[in-house]
């Protein structure tokens, strides 16, 4: 099964509908994960790549955006050794 992020892409999950003056974040909550992704990005500590894999391998299909977004750095922070 292809994942998520194959440049190929997916198939079937019908058409995207676009929210009017939707807010980039739904919660304080979210734009703290997006920063401290960023920020651990930008320090090294992992790449684009090792995030995009942490979130394949670690994605729920239950979860939102953002939860899936911070199971994956906290994937990465303990794979890394760094908690």
């Amino acid at each position: 099964m292809p994942r998520i992020n194959d440049v190929g892409g997916m198939d079937g999950f019908g058409p995207v509908v676009e929210e009017p003056d939707e807010p980039m974040f739904h919660a304080d909550w979210e734009a703290h994960v997006f920063a401290m992704n960023r920020a651990l990005v930008g320090r090294g500590v992992y790449n684009l790549d090792e995030f995009r894999d942490a979130v394949e391998r670690t994605m729920s299909h239950e979860s939102s955006y953002y939860e899936n977004w911070f199971r994956a750095i906290r994937t990465l922070l303990e794979e890394k050794g760094h908690v």
